[in-house]
């Protein structure tokens, strides 16, 4: 069942959709109310709630008025010795006396960024410094919506020759575009930032399976490829990264196994791949255990979560130490297609604690059998996804997971940690599974899952729907000035615009509710030049900001993030970190104050590399995040 299945994938891949009518880029119609199952945007409830409001319970789907552009705002302020506000972190409870609260009704605001973003974003990487992103597909389809510079590309074993970019570079500010040569397939690959904030890539498909590329940060620069770097095939795999930088990359389809990946120029062996029986055990009919979800804990192990199952693994004796209860309701991986990502690492100052606390949120995915019933069936029958989201700390062996219920089901969404710490979970389909043509009701309405909260209401709050269907192979970057890129969807194997969902090239960016206008005035400047911008771990550093107003230390929310790699609802290595404020210096200038505060204490906490900084007051992000490289 397995291998057929997986023909009928690869099948349509060779007939003729590369021929001339789909080459030219339409204008696209911006609503999409033929789409069956989807009854548009008007169709859907109104919610009262807001930001920081104490948003209502939602039973279904809801929506502001897509006119929202701004709200109405107050300010709460918890009284000293007022143990009312509760922030959640972990499984504890830290109450915080004297939280501000700002409240707005804004739901959100969606900006179309460019109309033709040269390719599908299947594969999205915020770049470091030169802010950038990388956003590239597949080269087996031989087309996209940008042409390369002269030569072509000669493809392997034919005659052929393709003369489509199936990567680009595009400016974040600019929507200026920049195609990169690709010679081996990216298809459904993997990969990571170094310390140096490059791209290392693993994996894709065919001659790209066991290929390493790196492409480096200038302006000038082009990919590097390594085929038969990798001694097993990674199609559908996952990389994470190590408390010493180093990268490991687990699974894919057919390859139950993990290895590191070597230096660059190297090649492994296949004395270099350690089996792991637990992708085995995992694997159902239809795999279900395809880019697991696979994160470094705060103490050196790897979390992996796999189908339905998770468990800690040490990467130094490769022995699972432990495997948590099943989550039931589903399956979570691809095909299934759920999404993931570690919460918040909160950091006390001067932190001496033995384990700091790190969660695991998962939302969303399908039945186990939603592929078999959406792909395999004649009709096609579309499962409803799951509307669970749960929650598991996994530094703490007697674990259980905690079952949330989102307003909506979600599969093939994406989940995006925000610099407050609150997780937006976007794009995505309410029925079906993964895989062509395999899905059906686009989830048009991001869902702001707050992290922290005052013990009341709901944790999920719905948000302004985009009027684009983003599906399968959809992706996302949150950027320095907080907003969030959304890219990608096809639904199709090439690039088609005729398609039930077409092949989807534009670039949107959506203001969360911390961007409500009304909420300006909390926006602080990060002067950068005044500014330490390389960390050393445990020690000291300076972060001076400007704003206006006088500034409240206790107000104050200071995180470094990783920007991930995302594909396929998995964005691997997405790490956001609340360091310990030990000072704060105020008026060192006219409007101008010093924030000192504490570099994680080491590797496991916070990876070697580059991190976004930002500075949050009252929860709202600062004007534009800093760059900061953490040295090991």
């Amino acid at each position: 069942m397995g291998l057929f299945w997986r023909v009928l994938i690869i099948l349509p891949l060779f007939f003729a959709y590369v021929n001339g009518e789909y080459f030219t880029y339409p204008a696209r119609h911006t609503g999409k109310a033929e789409l069956a199952g989807f009854k548009g945007p008007d169709s859907l409830a109104t919610d009262g709630g807001g930001f920081f409001s104490g948003p209502l319970v939602v039973e279904n789907d809801a929506t502001a008025t897509p006119s929202n552009q701004g709200g109405t705002t107050e300010v709460t302020v918890g009284k000293p010795g007022d143990n009312t506000l509760d922030a959640s972190v972990g499984n504890d409870e830290i109450k915080d006396a004297s939280m501000i609260e700002a409240a707005t009704t804004f739901k959100g605001s969606w900006e179309l960024f460019i109309e033709n973003g040269g390719v599908s974003a299947m594969h999205l990487q915020l770049l470091p410094k030169i802010n950038q992103a990388l956003m590239f597909d597949a080269t087996v389809w031989k087309i996209s919506k940008i042409k390369l510079p002269p030569p072509c590309r000669h493809v392997e074993g034919t005659n052929e020759e393709d003369c489509f970019a199936h990567s680009v570079l595009m400016d974040i500010e600019t929507g200026k575009l920049r195609p990169l040569r690709l010679h081996y397939d990216t298809w459904c690959s993997s990969g990571g930032l170094d310390i140096n904030g490059r791209l290392v890539s693993t994996g894709g498909f065919n001659n790209g399976s066991d290929t390493v590329r790196i492409l480096d940060l200038c302006d000038t620069c082009e990919w590097k490829e390594y085929p038969g770097a990798l001694a097993n095939g990674r199609w559908y795999a996952t990389q994470v990264t190590l408390s010493d930088g180093k990268f490991m990359v687990f699974g894919g389809r057919d390859f139950p196994t993990y290895e590191f990946v070597p230096p660059e120029g190297k090649k492994n062996t296949h004395q270099d791949v350690v089996d792991f029986n637990f992708l085995v055990e995992t694997h159902d009919l239809v795999e279900n255990n395809l880019y697991p979800f696979v994160h470094l804990s705060t103490d050196g192990n790897i979390f992996i979560f796999a189908n339905n199952r998770s468990v800690i693994l040490n990467p130094k004796t490769h022995k699972i130490i432990h495997e948590f209860p099943v989550l039931p309701n589903g399956a979570r991986n691809y095909p299934a297609s759920g999404s993931a990502c570690l919460l918040p690492i909160i950091l006390k100052p001067n932190e001496d604690r033995r384990v700091i606390p790190a969660e695991i949120l998962i939302c969303g995915g399908a039945p186990h059998d939603a592929f078999e019933k959406a792909d395999l069936q004649r009709p096609k029958v579309f499962l409803p996804g799951s509307c669970d989201c749960a929650r598991l700390d996994f530094t703490k062996r007697n674990s259980k997971w905690k079952i949330l219920n989102m307003p909506s089901a979600r599969l093939l969404g994406d989940m995006a940690v925000l610099p407050t710490g609150d997780v937006l979970i976007v794009n995505g389909a309410k029925t079906g599974s993964a895989g062509w043509d395999d899905a059906r009701e686009p989830n048009l309405n991001p869902v702001l899952y707050k992290f922290k909260t005052d013990g009341t209401g709901s944790k999920f709050t719905v948000l302004n729907p985009s009027n684009i269907a983003r599906m399968y192979h959809s992706s996302f970057a949150v950027l320095p000035d907080a907003k969030v890129l959304i890219a990608g969807s096809n639904t199709n194997p090439g690039y088609l615009d005729d398609a039930l969902f077409p092949t989807e090239v534009r670039v949107e960016k959506f203001s969360p509710p911390y961007l409500d206008p009304n909420l300006a005035m909390f926006r602080q400047e990060i002067i950068t030049e005044k500014s330490d911008n390389q960390l050393k771990y445990g020690q000291k550093f300076t972060v001076q900001i400007r704003g206006n107003g006088v500034i409240d230390q206790q107000k104050l929310q200071v995180t470094i993030y990783s920007p991930p790699f995302v594909t396929h609802g998995i964005c691997m290595n997405q790490r956001l970190i609340q360091l310990g404020i030990l000072e704060f210096n105020k008026d060192v200038a006219p409007n101008t104050n010093n924030i000192v505060l504490q570099a994680p204490m080491n590797g496991n906490i916070a990876q070697p590399g580059y991190y976004m900084l930002f500075v949050n007051y009252n929860g709202v992000p600062c004007l534009r995040s800093m760059w900061v490289q953490i040295l090991p």
